[in-house]
């Protein structure tokens, strides 16, 4: 089946050395940011890759990357970083078509990784106990195209627990993880990972024995550190700043 641009469909407006631009596929005239208007009707029913002309430049209308949808991320709360966002997901065995939970949903940022990797047959439950995280978390994931894949539930999981079980994967982003680690494991089907988020050794300490108290299997712990690199002939060295500590990351499975 010809891939082509239907109504509602999230976009990218790229031009090269420029960071792509987030808009959807509508019909009428659409104000991007604060840059401007553009009509980008006539490229319904059209593949993505077209042309687009824009106040006096040249752009390609493309998928958008998930690199595209968290740059263009509005942000309420503090949001788990790429480079940790994809590895959580890796942790927690998340993979085309799985059931998934998340709590802690902040600005949105890991709930639209995870709806990235689940694809459209799959599905994100995600819990925070704020209603304005989520109503900012809503409006992101609507942007990204994603809002089909995302239930939104409004909910202190530390106090009440999860109102879903058979899922293949838990991921928390939460100040107490551990007090949510034995209602993370109910809702686990037999195989599947919990991982969790936490900034400070203390709440990896306390998250990791928990873990172990539980039973969990595979429990594993780790950090990621991003540093860039400066290429140049004869002159490749690595860049003077650095993404250096923004989380703790752990994991455990269930088996029994």
């Amino acid at each position: 089946m010809r891939d082509t641009w239907r109504e509602g469909d999230a976009a990218s407006l790229k031009r090269a050395g420029e960071p792509a631009i987030l808009l959807r596929i509508a019909r009428g005239a659409q104000r991007i940011g604060t840059e401007g208007v553009l009509d980008v009707s006539g490229q319904l029913g059209k593949a993505p890759g077209g042309e687009v002309d824009w106040l006096g430049s040249t752009y390609r209308l493309v998928r958008p990357s998930l690199s595209d949808l968290l740059g263009s991320l509005r942000r309420g709360a503090q949001i788990v970083t790429a480079k940790d966002a994809l590895y959580l997901g890796y942790l927690a065995g998340v993979g085309p078509g799985a059931q998934v939970i998340e709590a802690g949903t902040g600005s949105g940022a890991l709930t639209i990784a995870l709806a990235f990797a689940v694809g459209p047959n799959g599905r994100v439950t995600t819990y925070d106990r704020r209603a304005d995280f989520l109503k900012v978390a809503e409006r992101n994931v609507r942007e990204a195209g994603l809002l089909a894949r995302v239930t939104f539930r409004e909910r202190d999981v530390v106090r009440s627990g999860f109102d879903g079980v058979g899922v293949a994967s838990v991921l928390l982003d939460l100040p107490e993880p551990w007090e949510v680690l034995a209602a993370a494991r109910e809702a686990l089907v037999p195989g599947g990972y919990v991982a969790t988020y936490s900034p400070t050794y203390n709440q990896l300490e306390r998250t990791v024995r928990a873990m172990r108290e539980l039973e969990l299997d595979e429990v594993r712990a780790v950090e990621l550190i991003e540093r860039a690199i400066h290429v140049g002939d004869g002159g490749t060295r690595p860049e003077f700043d650095m993404l250096g500590h923004t989380g703790f990351l752990a994991s455990g499975r269930r088996v029994t």
